[in-house]
């Protein structure tokens, strides 16, 4: 939310040598984080007020112009493409050294005196988009120059004097105030600025209610629960024109946009008062107005245009003839302020905060209004937007008259009562505060007090009694906050450790992410728990035992995840653009609609989660065979790396998202904890993968058996060199290099240390039905050195083993 500091200057008088470091320091500290405070004007820097003497053609070009402009005591040559330039109008200039954007697009770029198309032009004449004004000073058509003749500010005018833009804008952070409705308006901040620097604040102007109601004005409330409080007002003798300038810049520099003064006037109070408000053309309402439930299917074109199916959970305000307005989230198109209207029914309401939420969500329709009531306002605040509401009605409409008043008010707001130990707020705080000092810092925020001894009574204001204050620890937190967080000294917390807690499944977990991350250089990454309906459809093509949000952030992404490959293969069409050939990785839990638990509380069910561990390797479709070792490598030496039980691979149960042949179970025992597999075409097509063959893993990481202790064994290094011996051998296509590794491992040589998969090959070379592999053996002695000969003959031991019993022929070293 903006905050404009002059604003809040209308309410509480501010010092004029105040250090606005030191104020959003204070204001971030005890009430709001303050993210940032931008002095406006800075914006307009090397801008002034310029008055064009002269326009004149350019010679040498049809579309710009050449004007002669006074910047101030000095008469410049400027040329501009405006198409609404002419003689003594006055026109904001860009001197050089400002900063503007073109045409009111990219970035800003600094102004320099230059040659265009052969003329000299000192600085430029802007439009308002180019100067980030267009908000304030819209057009409609192209190349319209900003028109300022109206403005009582001679030549040589710094830009930010003539408009009122010497403002301070704080940007505050909505999360922080998500709980304080009050802060929803400059009142409200202003009223926690005079409370932290002892202040007197200014009261809004009051509003008489005691008014004939000769327009015959009735309103009816249906649904007290949904509309607490309901205020009416007609008011006769206005018209639609603009809103004065103060009133639009006020409106402007907080983000909103004004539009004309009628409308300008209720935004203007929300701004204001946190409390928002709404207009109908008097004309247009048939009857009285009725605060109901919409209908099942019944319609109504909101003012954006948008047409709504409504519900009969949507709380509508009506009349005789149908729904006019969305209750608390917009008003319809048909009965608001129209260009003809000349009388208005003015609604100041209060709406009970969870049924706008769902409203506003349900048709993906959040206002201001509605962002306002969700965080639970008071029905006394009505009370001040009436009150400005109608005093800036008689500034702007000096002839209006107000002929109709209704307050449907049935069940006054109970003010929230606390009762606090004072000896428990001591120990609490740790320090004992002095109850005049209590009494006078929560006296200031609204709060009224009694001292009984220890006990302090405490009735909470309006304001404040919508749930957010409404219990001690709330008034302890108001108390420490409002004596200064920094005043309190901090203590060391006394516990002591019985013994170490030693988390298996956490420890075996980190070292998951560290083997993947750093042994096999994977990318770790994190997604939203819930899944994107096109990688639902192309990866686990059905939807049985997914849950679903209620309210999801988009309509396609509904469902939560049950597995982790969906947001996977997102994340590889993401990187894709990027990269050719990344693996990546997920650690989270999944969620099925199953196995229901309560290990919180028994009146609460949860379904299954579990904790997944998956990944992706994406390489060049033509070297699927490196890629399909590479996920296998890294899966099959993950055990061997991070102490746990050992994984085998089989072929039972095959994927519905995998290849028909690049396809493979992980079990640990007889369970079927994973699957490793390719990507199948179709799938990687539905996804939107398009040039890269993906290879996808996904393992169940609660089913994983970390190893109490470590089982490594030492072994010293060789003393004598070791050689290492390649040979190629043909076997037939299908046998498998795990047959080969039993045959070697079962050689009792003391010179035979083993054996590696060095390659396989397939080529002109090789008959039809036959595969070469490449095989590396260990051979050495402990004892000396071998020589030539005793290294080939171990070698040739080896080799006789796999001729005989796996068939295999020497194709050569």
């Amino acid at each position: 939310m903006k905050v404009s500091l002059n604003w809040v200057k209308d309410y509480v008088k501010l010092p004029d040598d105040m250090d606005l470091k030191r104020l959003s320091y204070d204001l971030t500290m005890s009430t709001v984080e303050v993210e940032d405070a931008t002095d406006l004007s800075e914006g307009f820097h090397n801008m002034v007020i310029g008055v064009v003497q002269q326009v004149q053609q350019h010679p040498n070009a049809d579309k710009l112009r050449v004007c002669k402009t006074d910047i101030g005591g000095e008469i410049k040559d400027i040329v501009c493409g405006g198409i609404n330039l002419r003689d003594g109008m006055k026109v904001a200039v860009a001197l050089p050294g400002a900063h503007c954007r073109w045409h009111g697009e990219g970035e800003p770029v600094e102004i320099k005196a230059s040659k265009l198309r052969g003329v000299e032009s000192y600085g430029m004449i802007c439009a308002s988009s180019e100067i980030g004004l267009f908000d304030l000073f819209p057009f409609t058509e192209e190349a319209t120059i900003l028109d300022l003749s109206d403005f009582d500010a001679p030549a040589g005018t710094p830009l930010a004097d003539a408009l009122d833009l010497h403002d301070i804008i704080l940007e505050i952070d909505n999360k922080s105030m998500t709980n304080r409705p009050d802060l929803w308006g400059h009142y409200g901040i202003a009223r926690e600025i005079a409370a932290l620097y002892d202040l007197p604040m200014n009261p809004l102007p009051p509003f008489d209610r005691n008014v004939e109601n000769t327009a015959g004005l009735t309103i009816t409330v249906e649904d007290s629960d949904r509309c607490p409080r309901m205020t009416g007002t007609q008011i006769e003798g206005l018209s639609v024109k603009p809103a004065p300038y103060w009133m639009q810049n006020r409106i402007w520099k907080v983000g909103m946009r004004p539009i004309n003064a009628l409308v300008d006037i209720t935004n203007y109070v929300m701004l204001a008062t946190g409390q928002p408000s709404h207009a109908y053309d008097s004309d247009h309402i048939a009857g009285h107005i009725i605060v109901r439930r919409a209908d099942e299917g019944e319609k109504l074109r909101l003012l954006n245009g948008k047409d709504l199916p409504l519900s009969t959970d949507d709380l509508v305000i009506a009349d005789d003839a149908g729904v006019v307005g969305l209750a608390g989230v917009m008003g319809g198109a048909k009965d608001s302020i129209l260009p003809t209207t000349n009388k208005v029914i003015l609604e100041v309401a209060n709406f009970q905060a969870a049924g706008i939420r769902r409203t506003a969500l349900r048709y993906d329709n959040r206002t201001e209004a509605s962002a306002r009531y969700e965080k639970a306002i008071d029905p006394e605040r009505c009370d001040q937007a009436l009150d400005l509401s109608i005093a800036l009605f008689a500034e702007l409409y000096p002839e209006m008259k107000v002929t109709g008043f209704v307050d449907c008010y049935p069940h006054k707001l109970q003010q929230a009562e606390i009762d606090v130990s004072l000896t428990w707020l001591e120990r609490r705080l740790g320090k004992r505060i002095p109850n005049e000092d209590i009494a006078k810092k929560l006296g200031e925020l609204g709060y009224s007090l009694t001292f009984d001894g220890d006990n302090l009574h405490i009735v909470v204001p309006t304001w404040r009694s919508t749930g957010d204050v409404s219990i001690k620890a709330d008034i302890m937190e108001e108390v420490a906050r409002m004596y200064g967080y920094e005043n309190f000294r901090a203590a060391p917390i006394t516990t002591s450790f019985d013994g170490a807690i030693n988390q298996l499944d956490k420890d075996l977990e980190r070292r998951i992410k560290e083997y993947l991350a750093i042994r096999c250089g994977m990318q770790e990454i994190f997604t939203y728990p819930w899944m994107t309906d096109q990688y639902v459809s192309a990866i686990l093509q059905d939807t049985t035992g997914i849950l679903s949000l209620s309210t999801p952030p988009s309509p396609d992404e509904s469902l939560i995840r049950s597995s982790l490959l969906p947001n996977l293969c997102k994340a590889v069409v993401k990187n894709e653009r990027f990269f050719t050939e990344f693996s990546i990785f997920e650690c989270a839990q999944v969620f099925r609609d199953a196995d229901y638990t309560t290990p919180y509380d028994s009146r609460e069910k949860l379904p299954s989660q579990r904790k997944n561990i998956a990944g992706a390797f994406a390489g060049d479709s033509k070297n699927v065979t490196d890629l399909f070792r590479r996920a296998k490598g890294v899966i099959e030496s993950m055990p061997r790396y991070t102490h746990m039980e050992g994984f085998t691979f089989r072929q039972e149960e095959k994927p519905l998202w995998a290849d028909d042949v690049v396809w493979l179970n992980i079990c640990l025992g007889d369970k079927h904890i994973g699957s490793l597999a390719l990507l199948n075409k179709k799938a990687s097509m539905a996804c939107g993968i398009k040039n890269l063959s993906v290879m996808l893993f996904e393992l169940d990481a609660d089913a994983l058996v970390p190893f109490r202790s470590r089982t490594n064994s030492f072994t010293h290094l060789a003393e004598y060199p070791m050689t290492d011996y390649d040979v190629s051998l043909l076997f037939d296509a299908e046998t498998q290099w795990a047959d080969m590794q039993r045959i070697l491992s079962g050689i009792h040589n003391e010179l035979f240390h083993g054996a590696a998969f060095v390659d396989e090959y397939h080529g002109k070379q090789i008959p039809e039905g036959k595969k070469s592999v490449t095989i590396r053996l260990t051979i050495g002695s402990t004892e000396k050195t071998l020589t030539s000969a005793e290294i080939e003959a171990c070698a040739a031991s080896a080799v006789k083993k796999l001729v005989k019993n796996l068939g295999a022929e020497l194709r050569g070293k």
